[in-house]
Parts: C-alpha cells; sequence; structure tokens
C-alpha cells in the first residue's frame, strides 16, 4: 500500500520533481490556458452582451456556489447539489429551475474540475468510467425527454432529498471505513463492463435526468461500496462523469428548447465562482482531509431533508412525511446491500 501511496502523491506533480516545474509543463500550461479562456470568455460575454446588471442581482447564488463548487471538487457530490436546494428551498423556485441549473452551472464547474484532474494526472478509473459515460451518453437525452416532465415538482424535490439523505447516514456509520480505503479489489474487463453500463444507464435515465444531479453519487457507491475503492480515486472518477452528464443534459434540454429562461441569470452570475471553485476544492481537501468535508457533506444531506419536510409539510401531510422517511430507509438500503454484497479482497486494506 505504500507504494500506492507513491503513485498517488507523484501523480498530483507527474510533469517533474517539483510544482514549480509542473506549473511549466503542458500539463500547467493547459490549465493555465483554461482559466484563462474561461475568465476572459466570460468577461467578454457579459461586457458585450451588458449582463452585468443581471450578475449584481443574482450575486447569492455566486455566494452559495462558493460552497457548492468546494463540494463538487472535493466530494462525490455535485455543485448542483448545493445549487438545487438553495434555489428551491431558500429561494422559492421550482424544482424543475433547480434541475436545470445544476446542469448548466456543472457544465462549468465540473468540467473545469475534470481539466483539473486531467492535467495533475490524477489516477481514474478510466475502465470502469467509459462504460459509465456510454450508458449516460444513451439514456440522460431518454430521461430528460420522456421521465422528466412527468414527474411534479414536488416530488422532484423530495426525491432529492430523501437519496441524499440515504447516502449521508450510509456516510455517518462507515464514514471512517471509507476513509481508510487503500486501492481497489480487482475488477476485470466484464464487471467494469456490467457495473459501469448498468450505473451509467440507470442513474442518467432515473436520478441525473429529474434532478440534474446524483450520477456521480451513484458511480461513486458502486465503486466504493462493491469494489473498496479509494476516495482519492472514486472521487475524481464521479467528477469526470458528472461532467460529461451535465453537458448531454444542457446539451439535450437546449436542442429542444426546454430549458427554464430563467436559469440563465443564475448561470452567469455563479459562472466565474464554479470555473475555479471546484479545482481549488480538489486542492484545498488534501489540506484537511477528506473525513472532515464529508462528515460536514454527510450532516448537509440529513439537514437538507429535514428543512425541506418542515417546509412542504402542509403538501406532504403526515403521511407523505412517513413514505419520505421510509424511502430514506430503502435507500440506505439499497446502498448497504450493495455494501454488504462484497467481502473486501486481500488487496484492498484500510490503513493503519
Amino acid at each position: 500500500m505504500a507504494v500506492f501511496d507513491l503513485v498517488m502523491d507523484r501523480a498530483m506533480v507527474s510533469a517533474g520533481e517539483s510544482r514549480r516545474k509542473w506549473l511549466f509543463s503542458w500539463r500547467g500550461c493547459l490549465l493555465i490556458v483554461w482559466l484563462i479562456s474561461i475568465y476572459s470568455g466570460w468577461v467578454l460575454f457579459v461586457s458585450v452582451g451588458d449582463h452585468w446588471e443581471t450578475v449584481k442581482q443574482h450575486w447569492h447564488i455566486a455566494l452559495a456556489m462558493v460552497m457548492g463548487s468546494y463540494f463538487a471538487g472535493s466530494t462525490p457530490m455535485g455543485g448542483g447539489t448545493v445549487g438545487f436546494p438553495v434555489l428551491t428551498l431558500m429561494l422559492g423556485e421550482a424544482p424543475s429551475l433547480g434541475r436545470d441549473f445544476s446542469f448548466a452551472i456543472q457544465s462549468v464547474g465540473m468540467v473545469s474540475a475534470s481539466v483539473f484532474i486531467f492535467c495533475l494526472g490524477h489516477p481514474v478509473v478510466w475502465s470502469f468510467l467509459r462504460w459509465a459515460i456510454i450508458g449516460s451518453l444513451i439514456s440522460t437525452p431518454l430521461g430528460i425527454t420522456f421521465i422528466s416532465p412527468m414527474v411534479p415538482g414536488l416530488v422532484i424535490q423530495v426525491f432529492f432529498a430523501v437519496i441524499w439523505a440515504g447516502f449521508g447516514i450510509l456516510h455517518f456509520w462507515k464514514l471512517n471505513e471509507f476513509s481508510n480505503y487503500l486501492g481497489m479489489m480487482p475488477m476485470s474487463p466484464k464487471e467494469a463492463c456490467k457495473y459501469g453500463l448498468s450505473t451509467g444507464f440507470f442513474a442518467g435515465l432515473l436520478i441525473s435526468s429529474v434532478l440534474g444531479v446524483g450520477i456521480d453519487l451513484a458511480l461513486y457507491a458502486v465503486l466504493v461500496l462493491v469494489f473498496r475503492c479509494d476516495l482519492r480515486l472514486a472521487i475524481p472518477t464521479s467528477v469526470i462523469l458528472m461532467a460529461f452528464t451535465s453537458l448531454v443534459g444542457i446539451s439535450t434540454q437546449a436542442l429542444s428548447g426546454s430549458v427554464n429562461p430563467e436559469v440563465f441569470g443564475y448561470w452567469v452570475a455563479a459562472a466565474p465562482v464554479v470555473a475555479i471553485g471546484a479545482p481549488l476544492g480538489a486542492i484545498v481537501v488534501k489540506k484537511i482531509g477528506r473525513k472532515p468535508t464529508l462528515l460536514i457533506v454527510s450532516g448537509l444531506c440529513l439537514l437538507q431533508l429535514i428543512w425541506t419536510l418542515v417546509r412542504e409539510f402542509h403538501q406532504l401531510k403526515t403521511w407523505g412525511v412517513v413514505l419520505s422517511l421510509c424511502a430514506v430507509g430503502l435507500f440506505f438500503g439499497i446502498f448497504f446491500l450493495f455494501y454488504r454484497s462484497v467481502k473486501p479482497s486481500a488487496d484492498t486494506h484500510p490503513a493503519s
């Protein structure tokens, strides 16, 4: 396992022996060119289109996405995981707007984080990821076209809350174990195809197409629960999948003309924040560790469930709250069954 740690550390500065050498390598230059292009393009777009007033009017979503983009780069949760509840719970916007905004803003933030991952040469589970990408490419447009329009806004909001609550409970329970995984269990090409394709297809069809987020959490769950994957491998892999799915999602909506027009104001205000926030999240978390970050995320998952149930109690009534809590137990049970379905191999050990 010491060899794995050495590979991980060297991969973060793959082009030379020092960070300064890396900065002037082609990977470092590519990252700098990317950021310059993003910010110069944003300033030009806002200036030519005279959108500065729009940016000022939506400053609050930009502030919220400071935290959202941090979690996007450092955890298996997309930036929309924060943007969605901010828009729907705090600002009272329709859940469909939260979903559209999630796709739009992650098309900047998660893509930026993916470029960052590539430029650092960070290890990724490509054998699994390529199949998940194919599954998402097929299913996400189908879900947006045929499933998402049929789901009521309240259902979207509660669905979001219960999935992340189930995730939060499992992480509270197994936080130490998950944080200490090193390497991952062996994955055959057949397993990579079976698990990767099914994860990308069903999560894209049933979760991300409805919520705008979630396929990254599904991939993370499979890698960690089934293959006991190190978080340093699972999280970058999930970030890239969410970035790809967001591009597919917002492109599908744009081509069909179904993007909520109110998304633009929120997007143009938050875009410059998430473009750098997600990559910085990946850097900062190396200093404070993934365990404290995941602990905070797990707490927020439970908090937003409570907030949703209290805020929407007049619509849900008592029976709706009971069903929502049962759904939390269901998703927790699904996560736990994945966890119990596989015994750790001798190749994967918790850190001492």
